[in-house]
């Protein structure tokens, strides 16, 4: 069953009515140029030679389209060594990737190999090892029919230190200028069992939505992608990484730019600059000592090792969903770079103008065959690539159709940052209420005002699947966000929180959320997996739900949006959220990033199945770092308040957050019940600034 939602923004007092604009008529002609890169190779792996656009065939969801175009890149070092362009010039300050000009084709039989350094990552150890790779590649390495560029990351945005080049002076001197120790890398503050005592250590990248920090790199590096995207000879991008957490935040980010890689004929290459470790299984002398009794059970150095193994899966797939390879546990960082620009062979650039223009994101399934077959011929080449997507100039009705369109969608849209919480409070014996909330940086809506808007209308649209497939439920909502010169000035600097909910049976289940802005056309995709567990059948321990954190507690009255139009349902759902207490609601944090001025309110819900009266509870809240305990609040009785069939006892919890300095912590709820000899506890990391 579906519950509408709600969308809170904290610092919007009303909406404005929809106007309905002007019919507007526009005559245009649309051709889009398909260019694939294929590689043709006979019984020993040879290039094959000579061939033209007649002797291709291309077929494109089964469709045959006409071959326009067909260059053969030669990889000829000798040929190359005395027709190498001189390096692209670019503005002081603006650097750039040099798009190919009509008639002009500069990076013609030449292999295209990008170093990309993420430096907001990389600990000063892996900075030096990387860079000097980079140094080592093209002091020693390239060859006369390589062009390199120069880009890296460093936590502000993607920036292009030297154009593609094949002027060895030119490319050591942008590697010789990168900053060493611009960061203290972002991956360091895993919050696990071999994790450094550091007391108050604070990040100073911590902030409501840069603690999501996988999916800041995956941004990052979708942006250097695009950057290559003009090019249309085959790219190799090196990426310079201490490996990216498995954990990640939002898989659509994964997703969308490993499928932007495909899109633009770039093959991914990530080098781990952490090389080859072997280092004592409590760590180095380069880190503080873990704490708690996991120093002596083990636990320490098992999570030194899966902590190593998790950041290297996620390389090894971008690599391998690319058609490139992740470098591994080797010393040799410039191997990495190596094995990208061997790869490049001679190859064939095949262009045509699809015969499907419409522009609807979803993918185009490429078969490419020679006419007449030639007896072992190999071709290699892209099978498929995502469709353009636009949402700027449909009528509402095409609107609503295209977003309906994109939650179908195999390549997820990521232009507006989005993060989400998925939690659940039983109901009965049976079913659960799982409200969800999701944020949206203000600053990124506030664009909308910038083209002239009065206002900012958002869409959302979601639905939960179980691990077959089914879709098991979904919402669809719609607010009118007012934008006035005061509100963009704050929106730029608190985000837009929204909430909905569903009732579930207990499973495992994924949840995919789309939010639009319907001024601009961005879209932001979140994909999320997530579990209820079956607590009538627990045994062991007191059974709890999931916990809440949040530091605002607003008024429904007056800063929800009620969903749609159907009110009597808007009011079952703040019936059914356990949330919405006396009038007000408590605004899950998402990110758990809190000030210290800030009280923490802490909401979850204890059950006491089959008590034919309530028993006294006790809770109490606790924060640690690297096991040790820091500050402890005083127990609170909760003697009243079990309601429902569920037998669900609300423990609310409030407590000051001054008494922490900032810094990273665990924060531990412990919840007893002294009448049954029960207890449990929850655990969760969060930031205090």
């Amino acid at each position: 069953m579906l519950r509408r939602g709600l969308i809170l923004v904290a610092l919007l007092a009303a909406a404005l009515a929809a106007q309905t604009p002007k019919p507007q008529f526009t005559f245009s002609a649309n051709t889009r140029l398909v260019v694939e890169a294929v590689s043709v190779t006979d019984k020993q792996g040879r290039p094959v030679e000579g061939l033209t656009a007649k002797d291709f065939h291309i077929t494109e969801d089964g469709v045959a389209q006409t071959v326009a175009l067909a260059q053969f890149q030669r990889m000829d070092d000798a040929a190359a060594a005395a027709a190498t362009p001189a390096p692209p010039t670019t503005a002081m300050g603006t650097p750039h990737i040099t798009p190919e000009a009509p008639g002009h084709t500069p990076y013609a039989d030449h292999r295209l190999v990008a170093l990309y350094f993420d430096m907001a990552d990389m600990p000063v150890a892996d900075q030096l090892r990387a860079l000097a790779a980079g140094r080592r590649f093209v002091g020693t390495q390239m060859r006369a029919a390589d062009l390199v560029a120069i880009l890296s990351y460093s936590g502000t945005g993607v920036q292009v230190k030297q154009d593609f080049s094949g002027d060895r002076d030119t490319l050591l001197a942008a590697v010789n200028q990168m900053i060493v120790g611009i960061s203290l890398g972002m991956n360091s503050s895993d919050s696990d069992a071999a994790s450094a005592d550091t007391g108050s250590a604070f990040g100073q990248d911590d902030s409501e939505f840069n603690v999501f920090r996988t999916n800041r790199q995956l941004a990052a590096l979708h942006t250097a992608i695009d950057m290559l995207a003009p090019i249309s000879e085959k790219k190799s991008l090196v990426y310079f990484t201490s490996g990216l957490n498995l954990r990640v935040d939002n898989q659509a980010q994964l997703e969308s730019t490993t499928n932007q890689a495909i899109r633009d004929n770039v093959a991914l290459y990530p080098v781990d600059a952490r090389g080859l470790v072997a280092s004592a299984p409590l760590g180095d002398a380069s880190q503080g000592s873990p704490g708690g009794v996991a120093m002596y059970s083990g636990g320490a150095a098992g999570a030194f090792d899966l902590r190593r193994e998790r950041t290297q899966d996620t390389l090894y797939a971008l690599g391998d969903d690319t058609g490139g390879r992740a470098l591994l546990d080797n010393n040799d960082l410039s191997l990495g770079i190596e094995r990208a620009r061997d790869a490049i062979g001679s190859y064939y650039i095949l262009g045509y103008y699809t015969s499907n223009a419409a522009r609807d994101g979803k993918y185009r399934k490429v078969e490419v065959t020679l006419v007449p077959q030639r007896p072992g011929a190999k071709l290699s080449y892209r099978t498929g690539y995502y469709a353009d997507k636009s949402f700027g100039k449909f009528t509402a009705a095409d609107k609503e159709r295209q977003l309906e369109d994109a939650l179908l969608l195999g390549n997820p849209i990521t232009d507006l940052t989005l993060a989400l919480e998925v939690n659940y409070f039983q109901l009965n014996s049976a079913e659960y209420f799982v409200p969800i909330a999701a944020k949206i940086p203000g600053r990124e809506l506030a664009l909308a005002k910038q083209g002239g808007a009065e206002h900012t209308l958002l869409d959302f649209i979601g639905e939960v699947k179980d691990p077959y497939g089914t879709t098991i439920t979904n919402l669809r909502d719609r607010v009118d966000a007012p934008l006035q010169k005061e509100t963009v000035a704050q929106l730029a600097r608190v985000p837009v929180e929204y909430t909905a909910g569903f009732t579930l049976l207990p499973g495992e289940y994924s949840l995919k959320l789309l939010a639009r802005d319907n001024e601009t056309g961005r879209i932001g995709t979140y994909l999320k997996g997530f579990s209820i567990p079956n607590l009538a059948r627990q045994t062991a321990g007191l059974p709890i739900s999931s916990v809440v954190l949040g530091a605002q507690r607003v008024p429904v009255s007056t800063a929800a949006y009620q969903a749609g139009k159907d009110k009597d349902l808007a009011a079952a759902t703040a019936a059914a959220n356990p949330l919405i207490r006396n009038g007000s609601q408590l605004l899950p944090s998402v990110s758990r990033v809190f000030q210290r001025d800030q009280r923490l309110y802490v909401y979850l819900q204890a059950y006491e199945h089959g008590a034919t009266a309530m028993r006294p509870l006790e809770a109490y809240v606790g924060f640690y770092q690297a096991d040790k305990k820091v500050w402890e609040a005083p127990p609170q009785a909760i003697t009243t308040g079990m309601t429902g069939r569920a037998q669900a006892v609300p423990i609310p919890l409030d407590l000051p957050l001054e008494k922490l300095a900032p810094g990273t912590y665990t924060c531990q709820v412990t919840v007893l019940d002294p009448g049954a000899r029960l207890a449990n506890f929850w655990r969760g990391e969060i930031t205090i600034r």
